[in-house]
């Protein structure tokens, strides 16, 4: 029997952050250093993407496994804070 490969749809949450630049950061949370950006929110996806497909890529040549996905909790925090003017 031949050596059969298989495609697998994966899902990972990314993070995109407003660059003070100009266009948007985006990162991969469950992929330490996957990280890219683009000029605009569609751009950045696209790139993520490919930055995340190198990445598995990486992982597979490598034989590690993929890490598992981190359950994120979102929150906000309120402190009092003065400002001394």
């Amino acid at each position: 029997m031949k050596n059969q490969s298989f495609k697998k749809v994966l899902s990972f949450t990314v993070i995109y952050e407003e660059a003070t630049e100009g266009g948007y950061v985006v990162s991969v949370p469950s992929l330490p250093g996957c990280h890219t950006q683009g000029d605009s929110i569609e751009k950045a996806e696209e790139n993520i993407k490919e930055a995340i497909s190198v990445y598995l890529e990486s992982l597979e040549t490598h034989k590690e496994k993929i890490m598992q996905e981190p359950r994120i909790l979102q929150g906000k925090v309120e402190i009092p804070y003065s400002f001394n003017q």
